[in-house]
Protein backbone atom coordinates (compact mmCIF):
# COMPACT_ATOMS: atom_id res chain seq x y z
CA UNK A 1 0.00 0.00 0.00
CA UNK A 2 1.55 3.33 -1.09
CA UNK A 3 0.24 6.64 0.22
CA UNK A 4 1.20 10.29 -0.14
CA UNK A 5 1.99 12.38 2.92
CA UNK A 6 -0.16 15.34 1.89
CA UNK A 7 -0.48 18.46 4.08
CA UNK A 8 -3.64 18.84 6.15
CA UNK A 9 -5.44 21.63 7.97
CA UNK A 10 -4.71 21.55 11.72
CA UNK A 11 -7.69 21.71 14.03
CA UNK A 12 -5.85 24.28 16.13
CA UNK A 13 -2.85 26.58 15.78
CA UNK A 14 -0.70 28.03 18.55
CA UNK A 15 0.25 31.70 18.14
CA UNK A 16 3.09 33.42 20.00
CA UNK A 17 2.02 37.00 20.78
CA UNK A 18 5.27 38.68 19.83
CA UNK A 19 8.61 38.06 18.12
CA UNK A 20 9.91 34.48 18.42
CA UNK A 21 12.37 35.05 21.26
CA UNK A 22 10.17 37.39 23.29
CA UNK A 23 8.71 36.14 26.61
CA UNK A 24 5.19 36.61 25.27
CA UNK A 25 2.07 34.53 25.81
CA UNK A 26 1.00 31.69 23.53
CA UNK A 27 -2.62 31.38 22.44
CA UNK A 28 -4.10 28.19 20.99
CA UNK A 29 -7.26 28.53 18.91
CA UNK A 30 -9.09 26.81 16.03
CA UNK A 31 -7.32 27.35 12.71
CA UNK A 32 -10.43 28.86 11.09
CA UNK A 33 -10.74 31.41 13.92
CA UNK A 34 -7.08 32.29 13.53
CA UNK A 35 -7.57 32.97 9.80
CA UNK A 36 -10.58 35.22 10.50
CA UNK A 37 -8.56 37.22 13.03
CA UNK A 38 -5.57 37.66 10.73
CA UNK A 39 -7.69 38.64 7.73
CA UNK A 40 -9.58 41.17 9.85
CA UNK A 41 -6.24 42.54 11.09
CA UNK A 42 -4.47 42.63 7.73
CA UNK A 43 -7.04 43.93 5.23
CA UNK A 44 -10.30 45.89 4.98
CA UNK A 45 -13.76 44.29 4.81
CA UNK A 46 -14.90 46.89 2.26
CA UNK A 47 -12.52 45.61 -0.41
CA UNK A 48 -13.96 43.80 -3.46
CA UNK A 49 -14.74 40.13 -2.76
CA UNK A 50 -12.18 38.89 -5.29
CA UNK A 51 -9.46 40.81 -3.43
CA UNK A 52 -10.67 39.44 -0.08
CA UNK A 53 -10.64 35.89 -1.38
CA UNK A 54 -7.16 36.22 -2.88
CA UNK A 55 -5.82 37.56 0.42
CA UNK A 56 -7.46 34.77 2.41
CA UNK A 57 -5.85 32.16 0.17
CA UNK A 58 -2.46 33.80 0.70
CA UNK A 59 -2.91 34.08 4.48
CA UNK A 60 -3.97 30.42 4.76
CA UNK A 61 -1.03 29.27 2.64
CA UNK A 62 1.47 31.31 4.64
CA UNK A 63 0.27 29.87 7.96
CA UNK A 64 0.13 26.33 6.62
CA UNK A 65 3.66 26.62 5.27
CA UNK A 66 4.85 27.52 8.78
CA UNK A 67 3.07 24.45 10.15
CA UNK A 68 4.11 22.06 7.35
CA UNK A 69 7.79 22.99 7.64
CA UNK A 70 7.53 23.15 11.46
CA UNK A 71 9.44 26.39 11.10
CA UNK A 72 9.30 27.26 14.80
CA UNK A 73 8.85 23.85 16.40
CA UNK A 74 11.94 22.55 14.59
CA UNK A 75 13.84 25.34 16.36
CA UNK A 76 12.68 24.26 19.79
CA UNK A 77 9.77 26.70 20.19
CA UNK A 78 6.40 25.54 21.52
CA UNK A 79 4.26 27.44 18.99
CA UNK A 80 3.44 27.34 15.28
CA UNK A 81 3.53 30.99 14.27
CA UNK A 82 3.99 34.47 15.75
CA UNK A 83 1.81 37.57 15.72
CA UNK A 84 4.78 39.71 14.69
CA UNK A 85 4.47 41.12 11.17
CA UNK A 86 8.26 41.29 11.09
CA UNK A 87 8.25 37.49 10.86
CA UNK A 88 4.71 36.37 10.10
CA UNK A 89 1.26 37.96 9.88
CA UNK A 90 -0.84 40.17 12.15
CA UNK A 91 -2.92 38.59 14.90
CA UNK A 92 -4.72 40.67 17.54
CA UNK A 93 -6.11 38.69 20.50
CA UNK A 94 -9.77 39.34 21.19
CA UNK A 95 -10.35 41.60 18.23
CA UNK A 96 -13.71 41.86 16.46
CA UNK A 97 -14.06 39.90 13.23
CA UNK A 98 -15.99 41.38 10.35
CA UNK A 99 -19.06 39.38 9.34
CA UNK A 100 -18.33 39.17 5.62
CA UNK A 101 -14.74 38.14 6.34
CA UNK A 102 -15.97 35.49 8.78
CA UNK A 103 -18.27 34.00 6.15
CA UNK A 104 -15.56 33.97 3.49
CA UNK A 105 -12.98 32.48 5.86
CA UNK A 106 -15.40 29.71 6.83
CA UNK A 107 -15.53 28.64 3.19
CA UNK A 108 -11.82 29.09 2.38
CA UNK A 109 -9.78 28.28 5.50
CA UNK A 110 -9.27 24.68 4.34
CA UNK A 111 -7.65 25.74 1.06
CA UNK A 112 -4.11 26.73 0.14
CA UNK A 113 -1.91 27.67 -2.81
CA UNK A 114 0.73 25.36 -4.30
CA UNK A 115 3.14 25.37 -7.20
CA UNK A 116 2.02 22.95 -9.89
CA UNK A 117 3.78 19.64 -9.32
CA UNK A 118 4.46 20.39 -5.64
CA UNK A 119 2.44 19.53 -2.56
CA UNK A 120 3.69 21.91 0.13
CA UNK A 121 1.60 25.03 0.88
CA UNK A 122 3.25 27.93 -0.91
CA UNK A 123 5.15 30.37 1.26
CA UNK A 124 2.73 33.06 0.09
CA UNK A 125 4.70 36.11 1.09
CA UNK A 126 2.71 39.37 1.07
CA UNK A 127 2.96 43.02 2.10
CA UNK A 128 0.55 45.94 2.17
CA UNK A 129 1.88 47.45 -1.05
CA UNK A 130 1.86 51.02 0.25
CA UNK A 131 4.24 51.47 3.18
CA UNK A 132 6.07 48.23 2.36
CA UNK A 133 6.71 46.19 -0.76
CA UNK A 134 7.99 42.66 -1.29
CA UNK A 135 8.45 39.97 -3.90
CA UNK A 136 5.03 38.52 -3.15
CA UNK A 137 1.46 39.73 -3.08
CA UNK A 138 0.56 43.41 -2.64
CA UNK A 139 -2.56 43.69 -0.51
CA UNK A 140 -3.58 47.07 -1.92
CA UNK A 141 -2.61 45.84 -5.36
CA UNK A 142 -5.22 43.11 -5.11
CA UNK A 143 -7.87 45.80 -4.82
CA UNK A 144 -6.82 47.40 -8.11
CA UNK A 145 -6.75 44.02 -9.85
CA UNK A 146 -10.17 43.06 -8.47
CA UNK A 147 -11.64 46.34 -9.70
CA UNK A 148 -10.10 45.61 -13.09
CA UNK A 149 -12.10 42.37 -13.24
CA UNK A 150 -9.51 39.82 -12.08
CA UNK A 151 -10.90 36.75 -10.29
CA UNK A 152 -9.06 35.49 -7.16
CA UNK A 153 -7.05 32.84 -9.06
CA UNK A 154 -5.90 35.43 -11.61
CA UNK A 155 -4.87 37.81 -8.82
CA UNK A 156 -2.78 35.08 -7.22
CA UNK A 157 -1.24 34.22 -10.60
CA UNK A 158 -0.36 37.87 -11.11
CA UNK A 159 1.78 37.87 -7.96
CA UNK A 160 2.95 34.28 -7.58
CA UNK A 161 3.23 33.17 -11.21
CA UNK A 162 1.20 31.26 -13.76
CA UNK A 163 2.27 27.87 -12.36
CA UNK A 164 0.09 27.81 -9.25
CA UNK A 165 -2.93 25.79 -8.22
CA UNK A 166 -5.43 26.15 -5.39
CA UNK A 167 -6.03 23.02 -3.30
CA UNK A 168 -9.48 23.01 -1.69
CA UNK A 169 -11.49 20.91 0.77
CA UNK A 170 -8.34 19.79 2.58
CA UNK A 171 -9.03 17.46 5.56
CA UNK A 172 -8.99 19.03 9.04
CA UNK A 173 -7.03 16.87 11.48
CA UNK A 174 -5.44 17.18 14.92
CA UNK A 175 -1.98 18.73 14.72
CA UNK A 176 0.75 16.12 14.99
CA UNK A 177 4.46 16.82 15.19
CA UNK A 178 6.62 14.99 12.65
CA UNK A 179 8.96 13.68 15.37
CA UNK A 180 8.09 9.96 15.65
CA UNK A 181 8.20 9.95 19.44
CA UNK A 182 11.08 7.51 19.81
CA UNK A 183 14.73 7.64 18.67
CA UNK A 184 15.59 6.00 15.36
CA UNK A 185 18.70 3.83 15.25
CA UNK A 186 20.39 0.95 13.48
CA UNK A 187 17.84 -1.80 12.88
CA UNK A 188 14.72 0.37 12.85
CA UNK A 189 12.41 0.43 9.84
CA UNK A 190 9.37 2.26 8.55
CA UNK A 191 8.11 5.57 7.19
CA UNK A 192 10.11 7.67 9.66
CA UNK A 193 13.38 6.02 8.61
CA UNK A 194 12.46 6.55 4.97
CA UNK A 195 11.79 10.22 5.74
CA UNK A 196 15.22 10.68 7.32
CA UNK A 197 16.88 8.94 4.37
CA UNK A 198 15.07 11.23 1.92
CA UNK A 199 16.07 14.33 3.86
CA UNK A 200 19.72 13.33 4.25
CA UNK A 201 20.16 12.34 0.61
CA UNK A 202 18.81 15.74 -0.48
CA UNK A 203 20.95 17.61 2.06
CA UNK A 204 23.95 15.75 0.65
CA UNK A 205 23.58 17.66 -2.64
CA UNK A 206 24.55 20.82 -0.75
CA UNK A 207 26.82 19.11 1.79
CA UNK A 208 28.73 16.47 -0.23
CA UNK A 209 30.69 15.38 2.85
CA UNK A 210 27.61 13.38 3.81
CA UNK A 211 27.71 9.80 2.45
CA UNK A 212 24.90 8.63 0.20
CA UNK A 213 22.26 6.37 1.69
CA UNK A 214 21.68 3.40 -0.57
CA UNK A 215 19.28 1.78 -0.65
CA UNK A 216 16.95 4.41 0.86
CA UNK A 217 14.30 1.81 1.55
CA UNK A 218 13.06 2.68 5.02
CA UNK A 219 15.49 0.29 6.76
CA UNK A 220 18.02 1.90 9.09
CA UNK A 221 21.10 0.15 7.76
CA UNK A 222 24.75 1.00 8.33
CA UNK A 223 24.69 3.47 5.41
CA UNK A 224 21.96 5.46 7.16
CA UNK A 225 23.86 5.36 10.45
CA UNK A 226 27.00 6.65 8.72
CA UNK A 227 25.06 9.50 7.09
CA UNK A 228 23.49 10.47 10.44
CA UNK A 229 26.90 10.42 12.14
CA UNK A 230 28.41 12.65 9.44
CA UNK A 231 25.48 15.05 9.62
CA UNK A 232 25.87 15.30 13.38
CA UNK A 233 29.58 15.96 12.95
CA UNK A 234 29.08 18.63 10.27
CA UNK A 235 26.43 20.45 12.32
CA UNK A 236 28.32 20.22 15.63
CA UNK A 237 25.96 17.81 17.36
CA UNK A 238 26.78 14.83 19.60
CA UNK A 239 27.89 12.10 17.20
CA UNK A 240 26.16 8.79 17.96
CA UNK A 241 24.35 7.86 14.72
CA UNK A 242 21.00 7.94 16.54
CA UNK A 243 18.20 10.22 15.38
CA UNK A 244 16.83 11.62 18.61
CA UNK A 245 14.41 14.55 18.71
CA UNK A 246 17.18 17.16 18.42
CA UNK A 247 18.76 15.39 15.43
CA UNK A 248 15.38 14.82 13.78
CA UNK A 249 14.49 18.51 13.82
CA UNK A 250 18.00 19.67 12.91
CA UNK A 251 17.88 17.40 9.86
CA UNK A 252 14.40 18.65 8.96
CA UNK A 253 15.50 22.29 9.32
CA UNK A 254 18.44 21.66 7.00
CA UNK A 255 16.20 19.90 4.48
CA UNK A 256 13.73 22.80 4.54
CA UNK A 257 16.64 25.21 4.02
CA UNK A 258 18.33 23.46 1.10
CA UNK A 259 15.00 22.98 -0.69
CA UNK A 260 13.90 26.52 0.23
CA UNK A 261 10.48 25.15 1.23
CA UNK A 262 9.82 28.25 3.35
CA UNK A 263 10.61 30.67 0.54
CA UNK A 264 8.78 31.88 -2.54
CA UNK A 265 11.59 30.38 -4.64
CA UNK A 266 10.98 26.89 -3.20
CA UNK A 267 12.46 23.96 -5.03
CA UNK A 268 9.15 22.26 -4.28
CA UNK A 269 8.22 18.93 -2.74
CA UNK A 270 6.84 16.50 -5.31
CA UNK A 271 4.29 13.76 -4.56
CA UNK A 272 7.01 11.20 -5.32
CA UNK A 273 9.22 12.68 -2.58
CA UNK A 274 6.33 12.50 -0.12
CA UNK A 275 5.45 8.87 -0.77
CA UNK A 276 5.06 6.67 2.28
CA UNK A 277 6.17 3.06 2.35
CA UNK A 278 3.32 2.16 4.67
CA UNK A 279 0.06 3.81 5.75
CA UNK A 280 0.41 6.15 8.69
CA UNK A 281 -2.01 3.98 10.67
CA UNK A 282 -3.61 0.56 10.26
CA UNK A 283 -7.30 -0.16 10.62
CA UNK A 284 -10.07 -2.57 9.73
CA UNK A 285 -9.79 -3.67 6.09
CA UNK A 286 -6.09 -2.94 5.59
CA UNK A 287 -3.83 -5.70 4.35
CA UNK A 288 -0.25 -6.42 3.39
CA UNK A 289 3.15 -7.12 4.92
CA UNK A 290 2.92 -4.25 7.39
CA UNK A 291 -0.30 -5.71 8.79
CA UNK A 292 1.43 -9.06 9.16
CA UNK A 293 4.32 -7.37 10.99
CA UNK A 294 1.83 -5.85 13.45
CA UNK A 295 0.17 -9.23 13.86
CA UNK A 296 3.53 -10.83 14.62
CA UNK A 297 4.26 -8.40 17.45
CA UNK A 298 0.75 -8.81 18.85
CA UNK A 299 0.95 -12.61 18.65
CA UNK A 300 4.24 -12.69 20.55
CA UNK A 301 2.89 -10.30 23.17
CA UNK A 302 -0.25 -12.41 23.52
CA UNK A 303 1.91 -15.45 24.29
CA UNK A 304 3.36 -13.65 27.31
CA UNK A 305 0.37 -11.48 28.25
CA UNK A 306 -2.81 -13.52 28.86
CA UNK A 307 -4.93 -10.34 28.67
CA UNK A 308 -4.35 -10.23 24.91
CA UNK A 309 -6.22 -12.48 22.44
CA UNK A 310 -4.34 -14.59 19.89
CA UNK A 311 -3.80 -13.08 16.46
CA UNK A 312 -3.39 -14.93 13.15
CA UNK A 313 -0.51 -13.85 10.90
CA UNK A 314 -2.57 -13.62 7.71
CA UNK A 315 -1.77 -10.04 6.66
CA UNK A 316 -5.42 -8.97 6.86
CA UNK A 317 -6.59 -6.42 9.43
CA UNK A 318 -9.88 -8.09 10.24
CA UNK A 319 -12.08 -8.09 13.34
CA UNK A 320 -9.68 -10.43 15.16
CA UNK A 321 -6.73 -8.09 14.66
CA UNK A 322 -8.84 -5.08 15.56
CA UNK A 323 -9.87 -6.78 18.80
CA UNK A 324 -6.23 -7.56 19.60
CA UNK A 325 -5.20 -3.94 18.98
CA UNK A 326 -8.07 -2.63 21.14
CA UNK A 327 -7.18 -5.06 23.93
CA UNK A 328 -3.55 -3.96 23.81
CA UNK A 329 -4.62 -0.31 23.91
CA UNK A 330 -6.83 -0.89 26.95
CA UNK A 331 -4.03 -2.75 28.70
CA UNK A 332 -1.70 0.20 28.14
CA UNK A 333 -4.10 3.01 29.00
CA UNK A 334 -4.59 4.14 25.39
CA UNK A 335 -7.94 4.93 23.72
CA UNK A 336 -9.21 1.52 22.56
CA UNK A 337 -10.06 2.59 19.03
CA UNK A 338 -8.75 -0.59 17.46
CA UNK A 339 -6.79 1.63 15.05
CA UNK A 340 -3.04 1.08 15.13
CA UNK A 341 -1.75 4.66 15.12
CA UNK A 342 1.75 5.96 15.83
CA UNK A 343 1.39 6.09 19.61
CA UNK A 344 0.07 2.52 19.70
CA UNK A 345 2.88 1.36 17.40
CA UNK A 346 5.47 2.90 19.70
CA UNK A 347 3.89 1.27 22.73
CA UNK A 348 3.82 -2.14 21.00
CA UNK A 349 7.52 -1.85 20.16
CA UNK A 350 8.33 -0.83 23.73
CA UNK A 351 6.27 -3.72 25.11
CA UNK A 352 7.96 -6.19 22.78
CA UNK A 353 11.39 -4.97 23.88
CA UNK A 354 10.33 -5.29 27.52
CA UNK A 355 9.39 -8.93 26.87
CA UNK A 356 12.77 -9.57 25.25
CA UNK A 357 14.59 -7.99 28.18
CA UNK A 358 12.68 -10.17 30.65
CA UNK A 359 13.55 -13.49 29.02
CA UNK A 360 16.20 -15.64 30.72
CA UNK A 361 19.41 -16.31 28.83
CA UNK A 362 18.54 -19.94 28.06
CA UNK A 363 14.89 -19.29 27.24
CA UNK A 364 14.91 -20.79 23.73
CA UNK A 365 16.96 -23.86 24.63
CA UNK A 366 17.48 -25.76 21.34
CA UNK A 367 14.85 -23.82 19.43
CA UNK A 368 15.34 -20.63 17.45
CA UNK A 369 15.08 -17.45 19.44
CA UNK A 370 12.24 -15.01 18.81
CA UNK A 371 12.88 -11.95 16.65
CA UNK A 372 15.43 -9.70 18.40
CA UNK A 373 13.34 -6.56 17.88
CA UNK A 374 15.35 -4.85 15.14
CA UNK A 375 16.12 -5.41 11.46
CA UNK A 376 19.41 -7.20 10.79
CA UNK A 377 21.24 -5.98 7.71
CA UNK A 378 24.65 -5.91 6.07
CA UNK A 379 27.35 -4.32 8.21
CA UNK A 380 25.96 -5.51 11.55
CA UNK A 381 27.80 -7.79 13.96
CA UNK A 382 27.02 -9.69 17.12
CA UNK A 383 25.14 -12.57 18.67
CA UNK A 384 21.91 -11.99 16.75
CA UNK A 385 23.78 -12.12 13.45
CA UNK A 386 25.58 -15.27 14.59
CA UNK A 387 22.27 -16.92 15.51
CA UNK A 388 20.80 -15.97 12.15
CA UNK A 389 23.81 -17.45 10.36
CA UNK A 390 23.53 -20.61 12.43
CA UNK A 391 19.88 -21.06 11.48
CA UNK A 392 20.52 -20.44 7.79
CA UNK A 393 23.60 -22.65 7.79
CA UNK A 394 21.69 -25.58 9.30
CA UNK A 395 18.76 -24.99 6.97
CA UNK A 396 21.22 -25.21 4.10
CA UNK A 397 21.74 -28.87 4.99
CA UNK A 398 18.06 -29.47 4.15
CA UNK A 399 17.67 -26.86 1.42
CA UNK A 400 20.37 -27.16 -1.25
CA UNK A 401 19.14 -23.90 -2.81
CA UNK A 402 20.71 -21.96 0.07
CA UNK A 403 24.39 -21.05 -0.33
CA UNK A 404 26.96 -22.22 2.20
CA UNK A 405 27.44 -19.74 5.00
CA UNK A 406 30.12 -19.09 7.59
CA UNK A 407 28.96 -18.54 11.15
CA UNK A 408 31.15 -15.65 12.26
CA UNK A 409 28.71 -13.06 13.63
CA UNK A 410 29.46 -10.63 10.76
CA UNK A 411 26.60 -9.73 8.42
CA UNK A 412 28.58 -9.50 5.19
CA UNK A 413 27.78 -10.11 1.52
CA UNK A 414 27.58 -13.90 2.03
CA UNK A 415 24.91 -13.53 4.71
CA UNK A 416 23.02 -11.01 2.60
CA UNK A 417 23.02 -13.39 -0.38
CA UNK A 418 21.79 -16.26 1.79
CA UNK A 419 18.98 -14.05 3.14
CA UNK A 420 18.03 -12.95 -0.37
CA UNK A 421 17.88 -16.55 -1.53
CA UNK A 422 15.75 -17.59 1.42
CA UNK A 423 13.39 -14.67 0.85
CA UNK A 424 13.05 -15.65 -2.79
CA UNK A 425 12.33 -19.28 -1.90
CA UNK A 426 9.59 -18.41 0.59
CA UNK A 427 7.91 -15.49 -1.14
CA UNK A 428 9.17 -12.82 1.23
CA UNK A 429 10.15 -9.27 0.29
CA UNK A 430 13.62 -9.53 -1.25
CA UNK A 431 15.66 -6.82 0.47
CA UNK A 432 18.53 -8.82 1.98
CA UNK A 433 17.57 -7.63 5.46
CA UNK A 434 15.94 -9.70 8.19
CA UNK A 435 12.89 -8.11 9.76
CA UNK A 436 10.21 -9.84 11.83
CA UNK A 437 8.60 -11.70 8.92
CA UNK A 438 11.85 -13.11 7.52
CA UNK A 439 13.16 -13.96 10.98
CA UNK A 440 9.90 -15.69 11.92
CA UNK A 441 9.88 -17.75 8.71
CA UNK A 442 13.51 -18.78 9.23
CA UNK A 443 12.89 -19.59 12.90
CA UNK A 444 9.77 -21.68 12.25
CA UNK A 445 11.46 -23.66 9.49
CA UNK A 446 14.55 -24.16 11.66
CA UNK A 447 12.40 -25.45 14.53
CA UNK A 448 10.45 -27.81 12.29
CA UNK A 449 13.49 -29.25 10.48
CA UNK A 450 16.31 -29.00 12.98
CA UNK A 451 15.18 -28.43 16.55
CA UNK A 452 12.16 -30.76 16.51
Amino acid sequence: MVLINYPYIPERITVHLGPPESPAENISLPFAEYIKNVVSSEIYPTWPESALRANIYAICSFALNRIFTEWYRSRGYDFDITSSTQYDQAFVPGRDVFENISQLADSLFNSYVVRQGSIEPLFAQFCNGSSSTCAGLSQWGTVELARAGYVPYEILQYYYGEDIDIISNVPVLPLQESWPGRPLRLGDAGNDVKQIQLWLNRIRQDYPALPAIAPADGIFRSSTEQAVRKFQEVFYMPVDGIVDEASWYRIKRSYTAVKRLAELSSEGLSPEEARLLFPGSLQLGDQGDIVQVAQYYLAVLAYFLPELPDTALDGYFGPETRAAVAAFQRLNGLPDSGVLDRSSWNRILDSYQAVLDSLPENYSAKKARIYPGYVLSEGMRGRDVRDLQQYLSRLGEYLPQLPKLRVDGIFGPETRDAVLRFQELYGLQRNGAVGPLSWNEIAMLYDSLVAA
